[in-house]
């Protein structure tokens, strides 16, 4: 039976450690292309999109990513179709960031797939393991919201400024707060 590299590991959702020799290559990677990016003048439209092309898994073809924008592999990300990012998105995508059409997110938002263990004895190993985040079509996050591990927000829903997403949040609604609530339907 051959053993699992980390990079399997953390794609698979198991315990791995983020210090391995190819994962800290690729992460550098990334933030490398990331510093390109967000060093770009304002106005070169076709070239950000061009290097925000390289750092993502998949793309539409209309998206915009306002700088500052930073991730950990980029290769995890998929965008939709209408994708608008205002600044200074941060998305740790240790696992699978999957984000519908037509989503709209606000400045100073993370979406952050790693988990570090509450067991001290694996914590101070520097283990760590991922789950995914789903964004489904037509959905709004205002600014300072931040998507824990594991959720999977509906489509056409609306997350509230300052919101900190624990858990899943069905479609067509209004939510907010922290831990983030449903507050109402959308009809």
């Amino acid at each position: 039976m051959n053993k699992l590299t980390e990079k399997e590991k953390m794609l698979s959702g198991r315990m791995y450690n983020p210090e391995d020799t190819q994962l800290k290559s690729e992460r550098a990677a990334v933030k490398a292309l990331c510093m390109e990016y967000n060093n770009i003048p304002y106005g070169e439209t076709e070239l950000k999109k061009s290097v925000l092309k390289k750092i993502l898994g998949k793309t539409g073809k209309n998206f915009t990513i306002e700088a500052n924008f930073f991730c950990d592999y980029g290769y995890n990300i998929e965008i939709g179709e209408n994708f608008y990012s205002n600044h200074n998105l941060v998305i740790l995508d240790c696992a699978k960031v999957k984000i519908g059409k037509n989503v709209a997110i606000g400045p100073n938002t993370g979406l952050y797939c790693a988990i570090h263990p509450t067991d001290v004895t694996e914590r101070i190993k520097w283990l760590e393991k991922a789950e995914p985040i789903i964004i489904e079509d037509n959905v709004w996050l205002g600014g300072n919201v931040v998507v824990l591990p594991g959720v999977k927000i509906g489509k056409n829903t609306v997350i509230g400024a300052g919101s900190v997403v624990t858990k899943d949040i069905p479609e067509n609604v209004v939510a907010a707060g922290n831990p983030c609530k449903v507050l109402k339907n959308l009809d």
